[in-house]
Formats: C-alpha cells, structure tokens, sequence
C-alpha cells in the first residue's frame, strides 16, 4: 500500500502542536492509505522540540528531527523530504492555518496524473503586508517557474517522492522548494482549499523576510536580474550615442557646443549609477557561487526522535 508521509517545519510552535497533532490523528485514518508524520525543528527558541518529543513518545506514526539552529522553512523542508519514506510527500504549515481535512482531495487531485498538487487558498488569512510580500515573491518565483504555476504556489503541497531525485545533491544554503520541483516536473496542479485563521501565535514570515527570499530567488534560479543589467546598460548607451549626437549636432550647426559643468556631472552620475548597479547584480551572482564553492550544508541535524509508520 501506498505510504503517505506529512512533513511539517516547526518554528516556535509549541503551544499548538497538540492541537495539530489530534487534527492529524483524526483526519489521517480517513485516507485509506499508510502514512507517517515527520515534524522538522527548525531551531525553535520556545519548547518545541520538547513538545515533539512527548507527541513522538505515544505515536508510532510520529518523529521528529531536531535541527541544529535556525536554517529557515525551506531549509527544514528539504531536510524533511530527504527523511521521509512516503511515496507521496505532503508539505504543511504548522500553525492550523492548512486543515489537514483538506489532504484527501489534495491527493486525489494528484492521483489524477499530476506529479505536485498545490493547495491554493480561497481566502488567504494573512493581513494587508503579508500578502503582499507574498505577491512580490510569487512575481519573482514566475521567472524560475513560469506564471501558471507560480501563481498558486503554497506551503501546503502534495508530489511524489521521486521528484526529490532531481535535487538530491543539492547543497546551496539558498533554496527554494517550489523551485526545486520544477527541476524534475511540469505537471502541476492547484485545487481551492480552506485556509483557517492562525490559532495561535504570529507569523514568522515578516514581510523583510519574504522580500528578502524573494530578492534570492531571483537572484539564485534564475538570470532574469543579469538580463536587466544589460537592457539597463544597453539603453544607456543608447543614451550616451543620442547625448554624443546632441553635442556634435550643436557644435556644427550652432557653432558652440553644450556649455556648464551642471550637463556634464548629470550626465556622469547618470552612467556611473548605471555602473554600479550592474557591478551589484553581479557581486550577488559571484557571492552566491562562492557560498556554492564553499559547499555550506543548508542544514545540520542535532537529534531525532520517534520511528514513524504506521
């Protein structure tokens, strides 16, 4: 039989964990199928882990893995793909804002012929600035992904297990697992599901940080920022040519040329900030393959807990 494996980061969540866990141990039953449940600390400053440990103790369905710090969602989430035995992997928050009612129909959507089923909110609970950091970063994931896709992308996900084969070496620090599954598929598909208000606590995802992970997508899958860079450095010469053009087209029919030192310091800013923001684009793509070079681990287990299976 098939074996289902729910994998859940976990960041300072230890006042609803219980809670997550009874909603899992009543829905997941109801799948007909084997499943298992891995929960990823990702270096929580709360009693998380200790908490995972208790759920872990009296459910053979249940581990954990406890990381060694902070390494951020994504980071956790690859380490939990890498673990899990499932044939079929479902990624979730773990802040009850993705009921896990909601797995059966993610899943008979994917048995469908799909290879990553997302689960796209009907109406988001966030808050004003949340989503709109969301936005910017599903505008820069269009670039690595394509619109369709990118448009639906969430944290509550359903794909095959094989897929992680298609980045089973990869090491940078700087991740995106949305993006990482495009490296394997283009079958995706979305389907609408409820999406609860927080129960507890405050999002972790500050809108610095998802315009920050925004910024590093882009910068990191994909060369849509080089290419600005040189439509940027291209059109300013184009500039300089029609500014060159200007000046000698004055001095012949005119008989002076393009007088004060106002014009040309203007025109020197102009092409020396150009300049220098093409030099930015490329500092980041050279410190993003020296961090590459350095083969940083995106992250390091402390312990674990748990067997898991049932």
């Amino acid at each position: 039989m098939t074996l289902c494996s729910i994998l859940i980061p976990v960041y300072n969540s230890a006042e609803g964990l219980p809670r997550l866990v009874a909603e899992l141990e009543h829905w997941l039953p109801g799948l007909g199928l084997d499943y298992e449940v891995l929960l990823v600390n990702d270096g929580s400053r709360d009693g998380s882990w200790h908490a995972i440990s208790e759920v872990a103790r009296t459910r053979p369905w249940l581990r954990g893995i406890n990381l060694m710090r902070n390494y951020g969602q994504h980071n956790a989430l690859l380490c939990g793909i890498r673990a899990v035995r499932g044939d079929v992997i479902v990624t979730m928050d773990d802040d009850l804002q993705n009921p896990p009612s909601e797995i059966a129909a993610m899943l008979a959507k994917l048995n469908e012929g799909y290879d990553v089923v997302y689960g796209k909110p009907r109406k988001e609970q966030h808050g004003l600035l949340r989503d709109a950091a969301s936005r910017v970063t599903k505008l820069a994931l269009q670039s690595a992904m394509g619109a369709d896709t990118a448009r639906h992308v969430s944290a509550f996900r359903a794909f095959r297990a094989n897929l992680r084969d298609a980045f089973a070496t990869y090491q940078s620090p700087y991740l995106s697992i949305d993006v990482l599954l495009t490296w394997a598929t283009t079958r995706f598909a979305a389907i609408e599901v409820k999406h609860d208000e927080r129960q507890y606590g405050v999002s972790q995802y500050t809108l610095g940080k998802l315009v920050n992970h925004a910024f590093n997508m882009m910068t990191g899958f994909s060369t849509v920022p080089l290419r600005l860079a040189s439509l940027l450095g291209f059109v300013l010469a184009l500039v300089g040519l029609l500014l060159l053009i200007w000046v000698v087209g004055r001095l012949v029919i005119l008989g002076y040329s393009v007088p004060g030192f106002p014009f040309l310091a203007s025109t020197i800013a102009l092409f020396s900030g150009a300049q220098l923001f093409a030099l930015g684009i490329f500092g980041e793509y050279l410190g993003r393959m020296h961090l590459r070079l350095m083969e940083r681990p995106p992250y390091v287990v402390r312990e674990q807990t748990g067997q898991g299976g049932q």
